[in-house]
């Protein structure tokens, strides 16, 4: 049974750690590089295709085992087993949460209420794979006859975020001439442009809902739909064009889908952890299966380093215990991801929603109110833009900011020394973070320029960079199938980690379904006026009649 929220504080673990950051309040990161030659190697850990620097981290090993004391305390090595067996991890809704059994081999058997879950998923491949083929072969076609050439996948949260990320980092290995297209966004103009750029003789859609009932996916699909229909489309060719992926299979034959079209979701799949599974379809389209499999593989790769490594060389206990040392013990508010890789550009949007939606939770397990603050806040971007925005904040403002550079050691795209120059400017903002700029070296600096002792004087401090900034340095060879399926399973062992020490149920989101139940009562005052009763607060009243005065209704 979980722990009581003030058992966690109380650990002698954690009131070591309070004396261990005591310690390191005066420590600076340049002295610990200079005493210790080894350091870099030391803290340097490797697994399932992708190596960790985590050397520019205010720790040392004693932190770093008081670190993996406290998630032994916490039972995470027992939490740990229970996730990937099959336990009910999900307490508020009673299953488990099994997304590392969509990328298993399938060399073993996991039961969920009597039923192999493994043999259920390698029967969806299969599915998947036949109808891949069939689409890419151009076997399968449209209804006039001619082959696909887009597909539109409709969804959102999970079932957008991840297979878009996933899409946009493995476009080089795109297999035959299918465009993807995502829509998410309520907003009109998302489907609309979308369905701009393609035709209704050669477009595939595929509604990704697990209920069937999701308000933006549901109503982006009708307009979809009704395209299609207005477009030339009939209504017995909806069934060639649309597919679904659902738990909803009634709703989906009642929209016009073909049962055989329609690919399973699981209970037992959280949406953001969804991409392995049929909601990757667009990606299978878009690479081929072969390169699917191996985005799969790299994934069970990350989860077999998980479930076998050490704690003290363990990527993602590693990653989600300094998440734990800095948002509880020095106050970090947020957390920078920063992409050195275009085709890694959604990365930071992906992990919003992983680590967010996954942590933002202020109960335990148990529902009592936790007495200390969990999920940080997940931003960032791709590099080296970020360099020339918002780093000014992290190198010189009063925040403590920690960051994951993230970056591949060969490119895709070989053009002048673009990589080589990219690659030093990553390196050049994780060294600026951590060694910074001091007076003495700034005064130096100016002088050299030859400028006057009172000008020098005047732009010294300004020129001051207080350093001692943490980041982690992820390392791949190449943005690949296998290490873009091992660099997001990273991450979701990164946030189950964080969840464990927390006490928290990762698997739920209860706060996003507080905002579909009250739009669900917002919606018709908007519409009709007859729902004229109080939405609840004068000014959501005023808003309404805003919007209805502006529409005209």
């Amino acid at each position: 049974m979980p722990e009581q929220p003030a058992a966690l504080t109380s650990k002698p673990e954690w009131q070591a750690l309070i004396e261990r950051r005591d310690k390191l309040r005066s420590v600076s990161m340049r002295e610990l590089f200079e005493q210790d030659p080894e350091r870099a190697d030391r803290y340097f850990i490797e697994g399932a295709g992708l190596a960790l620097d985590f050397s520019k981290n205010l720790i040392t090993d004693e932190t770093l085992g008081e670190l993996v004391a406290l998630a032994r305390s916490c039972r995470l090595e027992e939490q740990r087993s229970e996730l990937m067996n099959g336990g009910k991890v999900n307490l508020t809704e009673d299953r488990p949460a099994l997304h590392t059994a969509l990328r298993h081999p399938g060399n073993k058997t996991i039961l969920v209420d009597g039923v192999d879950v493994v043999t259920e998923v390698q029967q969806t491949l299969g599915r998947m794979e036949t109808f891949v083929d069939g689409v890419l072969n151009a076997s399968r076609t449209g209804f006039s006859g001619k082959a696909f050439t887009d597909v539109v996948s409709i969804g959102i949260g999970g079932s957008y975020l991840g297979p878009k990320l996933v899409g946009e980092s493995l476009q080089p290995y795109r297999q035959g001439n299918i465009r993807c297209h995502y829509v998410a966004n309520i907003d009109g103009t998302d489907i609309c442009e979308t369905l701009r750029q393609v035709s209704p003789e050669t477009t595939l859609f595929l509604i990704q809902s697990k209920s069937f009932r999701t308000q933006e996916t549901l109503e982006n699909s009708k307009v979809a739909r009704q395209w299609f229909l207005d477009s030339g489309g009939s209504e017995a060719a909806v069934a060639s064009h649309f597919m679904a992926v659902t738990a909803n299979v009634p709703a989906a034959e009642d929209f016009g889908i073909d049962a055989d079209n329609v690919f399973p979701m699981w209970d037992w799949v959280g949406g953001r952890y969804s991409l392995w599974s049929a909601i990757g379809l667009p990606v299978a389209l878009s690479i081929g299966m072969k390169h699917f499999r191996d985005l799969l593989a790299g994934a069970h790769a990350m989860d077999r380093h998980f479930r076998e490594a050490p704690l003290e060389r363990n990527l993602p206990a590693v990653m989600g215990l300094l998440s734990v040392w800095y948002n509880n013990f020095w106050d970090a508010e947020t957390h920078a991801i920063l992409p050195y890789d275009h085709y890694l550009r959604s990365l930071p949007d992906h992990l919003q929603q992983l680590d967010m939606e996954s942590n933002g939770k202020c109960v335990t397990q148990t529902g009592q109110p936790v007495h200390y603050q969990t999920g940080p806040v997940l931003w960032g971007g791709v590099g080296s833009n970020g360099q020339h925005a918002y780093h000014q904040l992290i190198h010189q403002g009063t925040r403590l900011i920690p960051a994951d550079f993230i970056i591949p050691l060969k490119t895709h795209n070989p053009v002048a020394t673009h990589h080589a120059d990219l690659f030093a400017n990553c390196l050049s903002q994780s060294r600026a973070m951590m060694a910074g700029k001091t007076l003495a070296e700034a005064r130096a600096e100016l002088r050299n320029e030859g400028l006057d002792e009172e000008t020098i004087d005047a732009l010294g401090p300004h020129k001051v960079i207080p350093g001692n900034k943490p980041s982690n340095t992820l390392i791949m060879e190449k943005v690949a199938p296998k290490t873009v399926g091992a660099l997001i399973a990273l991450y979701e062992h990164r946030t189950f980690v964080q969840g464990v020490i927390w006490d928290l149920d990762s698997f739920d989101q209860w706060g996003v379904e507080l905002g579909k139940q009250l739009g669900k009562g917002i919606l018709p005052k908007l519409l009709s006026e007859d729902a004229i009763n109080s939405a609840g607060d004068s000014s959501t009243d005023q808003l309404i009649r805003r919007f209805r005065s502006a529409n005209g209704l």
